[in-house]
């Protein structure tokens, strides 16, 4: 297809930006979905008909037998029964859904609430509800709330108040499980709170004492949480099975970022029954919900992060030992769906199935469907979904969407799970039993204007296990062993021996009032951050190193070059004395343990190596600017006569963080492809590893530059520095040291840094300058011919002539050097086009190119979708795209394989001399290839679900690109959309960058010094990709990249000889 009109281009490439809303898959798209999925929820058309009673009393009969007497009549009834809307129907329903053998309770507790908000929004903690009173224009004091404890009877459907106080909160209701006690949440009074610099709602934990048979109470409640300050609120306890408590705080002192952290934070802390001995135990950087314990004594909670993901998708199910050890994903790390996980409950005698509500970010707060999970099954996004409550035989869907309740009905909140299939769960404010087999029976409706909410059976329960203690609390410090940080998807396809060090780096979330996806740097992260250190790996990938106890630390893999190999993306603690530890890269907890013992096991745990000084906030200020005063600013100095960046303290990162590729504040949820971001794919290294200008870096420079990149290029390492209220860090510095035992003080600044930054002239750079000689082309046909892959798929290939030509440049970088004389002695036939995604599929049926990253916040999608069949398949290594061509040789009986780097470049020469087959430089691409052209501003986007900014300011507005084009695409575009070459090549500059056979060597180029072996080394890719500029992207320009690196923009083209 070709487009003539630059304002048609315009609308085509605003169109292209976009994320496909719910694209099905369709047929021409090889059933793949290339955008997100839309469809696939549940709508109940009514509360169970006859076969799902039927099905329910069948299951009640095989589960229960002579315990459920009366299955067999009730099934004879049925059988008379026509349908639902029958005669009789509805009583039969009652009667043999109560008959439940699990129904042996007769009590229900439950809290009725008459007035006042119940559910703070989904981003929210508790404390985010409205105070216990609110004051008239006349200045009374006027109640929020009016709530009561109560007792339902299932036997004849009474209520019997148990408690009931004058117009407050009633909430977060944890029955002992000797039954005869309680703990809730409710308003204390705020005079008795000590002074503090900020202000709480006064929420407090409330333990009630009574007697389970007759109701009476055994006294007032009284208060079981500890005087905090008034700045601080306690919420959301549960009894642990030794006796002690575990609450919400808010003493975490942090706000939510996504909001200038105007919400506060809630993490979990333990005390003792009366209020004392309080240990924090998460330090997350955002609220943990709904704290329950698990018949194994492990802890269930739901926690919120989003360290560099994208936040409306990333609640996810947490277990824990009951001392804060062990802190692990149960469910939901790296997932899309579901994007909240609210009031998971351990379903009874299955350590591994849990029943929740599930729901959106911007949605229905703490209400939505209610998902039966089995985490036995999958822990990742609907694999171990086994059904949505009312939706019986109908798979789970895992729709993409913030506000994902929509498509589900009913709704319920707070489920409380009796069996496998039988449930209690408040639809509307109203008690439901709910079963799987569709069957929804009232067991208490709404009264008037009152609701029911937080039903628990009102009996005695079995003790959870006791766990016993694991921590030392003297101890500030904590060990890490990984058996092999090979095993797992992290680092799939990372050669062994690849992974030599590991960086250690600490989380300092947004304090109260402060935060924003921009509020550290562009682009950069939500959290300021501290590099603790590096620690070695061993031979067989083993690691065993000390971090500093109750501390949010990552974890980077580091190759040789000190560069992050994998982005962790998420934190885990560890506490005093704890020894931490795991098997590999974001393994499944799904995977058998390792038996073997490794080798960091055998020795002492190693002390963390520090980075160039103590442990210190990271920022640009003060780790990079100082390699800039020392290696560049003698040339970038602002000066206007030079027209190149200016990197002078006052301009150097808005002029640098351009040239490094990072994830960002939000990117895909999904776990990223090894490399995704590593340094080697920024030009910012690239450039300085081609000799630029031959400024040489010293090792402590290059540190620096590679952990600015890999820590996402922030600019300020403090909050300080990040105009945070001064009192708000030091009362949370404060809280943190009396409730966690941690000194360590991220604001600090050092000032006493090591490095000399006295500039270094680079010395100056010899070329060789070879003059090229004119090109001999001997005849060229333009015959073609065919290739079939099977499937109706095909692929045309045409016929390169033989010659010789200079090949190399004088103009560009010392990898380009010297230019040397090429022949090419035979005619060969090259791949028109890059090879596709859907030809590259008919060899591997499971690839897909994925998305590439979106800035900004707010994102309701994975990122740019590039699953188009008829784009360029790009990441794939290189050992896959020889693997390919093997294939394919063996399918087609022809010698397939991918062109040396002298073919490449000859072929797409197609005998010009000009840095670009069309033209110059300053040629207009707009019809010949894609490249970063005047397209780049739309990356440039704000809003929920992102869209382009109209006339974006230029600090948004960074991506490095040549606006004097305009080729109509953003990103990837279809092959052959653009004029070919002389000899009928499409897409040889630009779209997918390509693979070739040879060795990244220096020049001269010698086709028989083995440099198209085969071997292991790095391997050339030619031609730049739609992010690269024309001058990165001429006929000569070379890049390198190991075989096994699955590089983001980079694909193949074949030949065959």
């Amino acid at each position: 297809m070709r487009i003539g009109h630059t304002s048609v281009l315009a609308i085509t490439a605003l169109l292209l930006v976009l994320p496909c809303e719910g694209a099905g898959p369709g047929d021409g798209n090889d059933g793949v979905l290339n955008g997100p999925l839309k469809t696939g929820g549940h709508r109940a058309e009514h509360e169970g008909d006859k076969a799902s009673l039927e099905l329910a009393i069948r299951d009640l009969i095989e589960v229960h037998g002579d315990s459920y007497p009366q299955g067999p009549a009730f099934l004879a009834r049925l059988e008379t029964i026509e349908n639902r809307k029958a005669k009789g129907f509805e009583q039969l329903k009652r009667e043999a859904l109560m008959a439940n053998p699990l129904l042996t309770f007769d009590k229900v507790l439950l809290v009725r609430s008459r007035a006042g908000e119940r559910f703070a929004r989904n981003w929210e903690s508790r404390v985010s509800l409205p105070p216990e009173f609110s004051r008239s224009q006349e200045g009374v004091a006027q109640p929020n709330y009016h709530d009561e404890l109560v007792i339902l009877s299932l036997r004849d459907g009474s209520v019997t108040p148990l408690y009931q106080p004058t117009g407050t909160f009633i909430g977060d209701v944890d029955l002992h499980c000797d039954g005869n006690r309680l703990l809730f949440t409710s308003h204390r009074d705020m005079k008795t709170l000590a002074n503090a610099p900020g202000h709480g709602k006064g929420f407090a934990v409330f333990e009630l004492r009574f007697d389970p048979v007759t109701g009476g109470l055994q006294g007032d409640p009284r208060i079981v949480s500890p005087d905090m300050g008034r700045d601080v609120d306690c919420f959301d306890a549960c009894y642990l099975p030794d006796g002690r408590i575990i609450f919400a705080s808010t003493a975490s002192y942090q706000g939510v970022p996504c909001v200038g952290g105007g919400s506060y934070v809630a993490n979990l802390y333990r005390m003792n029954s009366d209020g004392t001995g309080i240990q924090r135990l998460t330090f997350d950087q955002e609220s943990d919900w709904h704290p329950a314990v698990m018949q194994n004594g492990r802890v269930m909670f739901t926690r919120w992060e989003y360290a560099d993901l994208p936040h409306y998708f990333s609640r996810i199910l947490m277990t824990m030992n009951p001392d804060g050890t062990n802190q692990k994903a149960f469910y939901g790390s790296n997932s899309y769906w579901p994007n909240s996980i609210f009031g998971a409950r351990q379903v009874p005698g299955h350590p591994s199935m849990f029943i929740a509500t599930v729901t959106g970010h911007h949605d229905v707060s703490k209400h939505g469907p209610l998902v039966l999970f089995d985490a036995a099954r999958g822990r990742h996004e609907a694999d171990g979904a086994v059904q949505v409550l009312t939706a019986r035989g109908k798979p789970v869907a895992p729709i993409v969407e913030d506000g994902l309740s929509r498509h589900y009905r009913p709704h319920f909140t707070q489920p409380y799970p009796l069996s496998e299939t039988q449930f209690l769960a408040i639809r509307d404010g109203a008690l439901y039993l709910v079963d799987t087999f569709d069957n929804m029976l009232c067991l208490k409706p709404r009264d008037g204007g009152a609701r029911y909410y937080e039903p628990i059976p009102l009996r005695a329960s079995e003790r959870p296990y006791v766990l016993p203690d694991r921590i030392n609390p003297e101890s500030k410090e904590a060990t890490v062993l990984i058996n092999d940080v090979h095993v797992g998807p992290g680092l799939r396809g990372v050669p062994r021996g690849t992974v030599k060090r590991l960086r250690i780096y600490r989380y300092e979330f947004a304090p109260r009032h402060a935060g924003g996806h921009y509020a550290l740097g562009m682009e950069a992260c939500w959290d300021a951050r501290q590099v603790l250190g590096t620690a070695p790996v061993e031979s067989d990938g083993s690691a065993f190193f000390t971090v500093p106890a109750n501390t949010p630390f990552g974890i980077q893999p580091l190759d040789a070059q000190g560069r992050a190999l994998q982005l962790m993306r998420s934190w885990t603690v560890a506490m005093p004395g704890e020894r931490l530890s795991c098997i590999g890269c974001h393994e499944s907890q799904n995977m058998t343990p390792m038996l073997k013992r490794c080798q960091a096991a055998l020795r002492p745990p190693s002390k963390l190596e520090p980075f160039h000084g103590p442990a210190r906030g990271f920022g640009f200020k003060r780790e990079v600017q100082p390699v800039l005063d020392r290696y560049c600013v003698g040339c970038h100095d602002g000066s206007k006569q030079r027209n190149i960046p200016d990197l002078t303290a006052a301009r150097a990162y808005a002029a640098l963080h351009p040239y490094v590729r990072r994830n960002g504040p939000e990117g895909d949820a999904h776990l990223l492809t090894p490399l995704e971001f590593h340094a080697g794919t920024s030009e910012l290294f690239q450039m300085l590893e081609k000799g630029h200008h031959n400024v040489q870096l010293d090792q402590e420079a290059w540190d620096r530059l590679t952990t600015w990149a890999d820590l996402n290029a922030p600019l300020h390492a403090t909050w300080s520095e990040a105009r945070a209220r001064p009192a708000l860090l030091e009362r949370r510095l404060e809280l943190r040291a009396r409730y966690a035992n941690v000194d360590f003080n991220p604001e600090t600044i050092l000032t006493n840094q090591t490095m000399d930054t006295t500039f270094v002239m680079p010395r100056p750079l010899t070329n060789v300058v070879v003059a090229p000689e004119p090109p001999v082309v001997e005849s060229v046909t333009g015959a073609t011919n065919t290739l079939a892959l099977g499937r109706d798929v095909a692929m045309t290939l045409v016929t390169i002539p033989a010659g010789s030509f200079s090949m190399g440049s004088n103009s560009e970088t010392p990898v380009e050097q010297p230019v040397t004389r090429v022949t090419i002695d035979t005619p060969f036939q090259m791949g028109v086009t890059e090879v596709t995604l859907r030809q590259y599929r008919q060899f591997d049926p499971d690839h897909l190119n994925g998305v590439y990253d979106m800035h900004y916040k707010d994102q309701v999608h994975r990122g740019y979708y590039m699953n188009d069949m008829d784009f360029p398949v790009i990441r794939v290594s290189w050992h896959q795209a020889q693997a390919f061509c093997q294939w394919l040789s063996r399918k087609t009986g022809k010698t397939v394989a991918l062109p040396s780097e002298a073919e490449w470049e000859w072929a797409c020469r197609a005998g010009t001399t000009t840095p670009l087959s069309f033209g110059t430089l300053d040629s207009n691409f707009s019809v010949h290839a894609n490249l970063a052209d005047a397209t780049i501003k739309q990356m440039a986007v704000r809003g929920v679900n992102p869209q382009p900014i109209q006339n974006p300011p230029a600090s948004w507005d960074y991506e490095l690109r040549d606006p004097r084009s305009n080729d109509g695409v953003l990103h990837l575009a279809e092959v052959g959309r653009y004029t070919p070459n002389a000899w009928g090549l499409c897409d040889m500059h630009g779209n997918a960058a390509e693979w070739t056979q040879s060795d990244y060597r220096p020049y001269p180029y010698v086709p028989t010094d083995g440099r198209n072996n085969g071997s292991l080394s790095k391997k050339t890719v030619r031609g730049g990709s739609w992010h690269d500029r024309p001058f990165r992207a001429t006929s000569s320009y070379r890049l390198g990249f190991p075989p096994w690196q699955q590089v983001y923009h980079t694909g193949f083209r074949v030949v065959v000889r």
